[in-house]
């Protein structure tokens, strides 16, 4: 029998609670706090208080589909495959506009308790009989509202990037926030032990050197500013072999240090495209390696996650897989090398390294590594902002070319007690060729980054960090 946390019981209580009254609820719990196993709970107290015949439950993808199964069957003792017998179903919202008619017949002729995880995909309203949202957030509003007995939704970010309004949720007025019917903060989640405490590591550059016809040459001090000149982009740093190479670098230093508490920890990396994961890859080769790559275009790309999950190898790296709801209790590192920056992406993605094992040393925290892009900086000062104490030590770089100013304050780090960051042998004799359109035209810019690379680390509850 699973020992429900103590958020879990009483997200429960709430849930079963309301639905005396209202047939939908919301939970808003942190990612990787156990919402799976929560609402599997809900789902067997209302059978059996004979509340409800059958439970459906919807996700965003085919792994987060069949981990829903696993969970539901466990946790009610019965199959859930949606079979003659079974308690119910999983699917994901892809599928809801191929599915037989004879299920959706079971919300008008049972009584059906459904489960919409990750609700923050599924945009959806109606208005003077106007149904307006996205494929999957209609579909809810023509076959699950108002058929359904019960519907519970679930989410980890519950806003959307584009800030259509949730399907089923209600806003506050005139200000407009979500009403969530229970919250479980990541600040709490941290303090119970529940989920680890994040370490973002924001990666930067001194010295990037920029030449080009147009501009001559250009030196920035940070990847920021190099990005605002307008004559390169963020993924130009992202597809640098340099800039791969540095933060697996301290990736898989840190990866190798976790692994001699915890021998099963793994790694993971989400990369922008097909051909960046390959040669990530070819990078990660050459730290003596060897990573599990897959993509939307991998065969068997589930199964590999599955068999992965289990596995002793250390690294996997990703494209368009592994980013939310995937329950991979043993990545505890991860590179964020991925094109999109937007919260809602960095919070899911962050949650990938936060679920606890059983049996971890409460010490270890979840490690994730991005560059400093101005967004992404924002999005990790913003997850300070959900803890207490949060505690930032910014890193200098041991180099012989600092400045006055600079090794000053790599003088005062040292006596704080603090060690320098890194230096890294990075041949840069080749330039990276970028051809952004500039005004219609196209020019050539060389892009050289050097060694001098420096961090901040955004470290919880003032925990020293190494």
């Amino acid at each position: 029998m699973i020992q429900l946390r103590v958020w879990q019981s009483e997200c429960i209580d709430q849930a079963l609670q309301a639905f005396e009254y209202q047939p939908h609820f919301l939970c808003h719990a942190t990612p990787a706090a156990g919402k799976t196993v929560m609402v599997a709970s809900v789902a067997k107290a209302l059978l059996e208080r004979n509340k409800i015949d059958f439970v459906l439950c919807f996700s965003p993808s085919r792994t987060v589909s069949q981990s829903v199964a696993s969970t539901f069957s466990q946790i009610l003792g019965r199959s859930f495959n949606g079979q003659i017998g079974a308690a119910g179903g999983s699917y994901t919202y892809q599928s809801m506009n191929t599915l037989p008619k004879e299920l959706w017949q079971v919300l008008a002729e049972h009584r059906v308790l459904v489960v919409l995880d990750e609700i923050h995909h599924c945009s959806g309203s109606s208005w003077d009989e106007l149904t307006i949202g996205n494929s999957w957030g209609r579909t809810i509003l023509d076959r699950i509202q108002g058929k359904a007995s019960f519907t519970i939704a679930l989410s980890g970010t519950p806003w959307r990037t584009d800030e259509t309004p949730i399907v089923l949720s209600r806003y506050t007025q005139p200000d407009g926030e979500l009403h969530c019917d229970y919250e479980y903060g990541l600040e709490r989640a941290v303090l119970e032990g529940v989920c680890r405490a994040p370490k973002i590591v924001l990666t930067d550059n001194r010295e990037i050197s920029l030449r080009s016809s147009e501009v001559g040459l250009k030196i920035y001090s940070s990847i920021r500013e190099t990005i605002k000149q307008g004559h390169i982009s963020y993924p130009d740093f992202l597809f640098r072999d340099e800039v791969i190479d540095h933060t697996l670098s301290e990736a898989s230093r840190k990866l190798l240090e976790i692994r001699k508490q915890v021998p099963t920890a793994a790694g993971l990396i989400v990369a922008a495209t097909v051909a960046h994961a390959e040669q990530i890859a070819v990078r990660l080769s050459a730290l003596g390696e060897k990573p599990v790559v897959v993509t939307y275009n991998t065969p068997e790309a589930h199964q590999i996650i599955s068999n992965f999950k289990t596995s002793s190898d250390r690294w996997i790296i990703s494209v368009g897989m592994i980013s939310e709801g995937t329950d991979i209790p043993r990545l505890q590192v991860c590179c964020h090398l991925s094109r999109i920056r937007t919260e809602l992406h960095f919070r899911q993605v962050l949650g990938r390294i936060l679920r606890r094992q059983t049996g971890e040393p409460s010490d270890i925290g979840g490690w994730l590594y991005v560059l400093a892009e101005s967004n992404l900086t924002e999005f990790a000062r913003r997850i300070g902002d959900d803890l207490p104490g949060q505690h930032v030590l910014s890193y200098s770089p041991r180099s012989s070319k600092q400045s006055p100013g600079e090794a000053k304050g790599s003088e005062m780090l040292q006596k704080e007690g603090h060690t320098a960051a890194w230096d890294l042998d990075i041949n840069n004799t080749a330039p990276w060729i970028t051809a952004p359109e500039q005004s219609g035209t196209r020019e050539t810019v060389d892009l050289y980054v050097s060694n001098q690379y420096w961090s901040e680390v955004l470290s919880l509850f003032g925990e020293r960090v190494s």
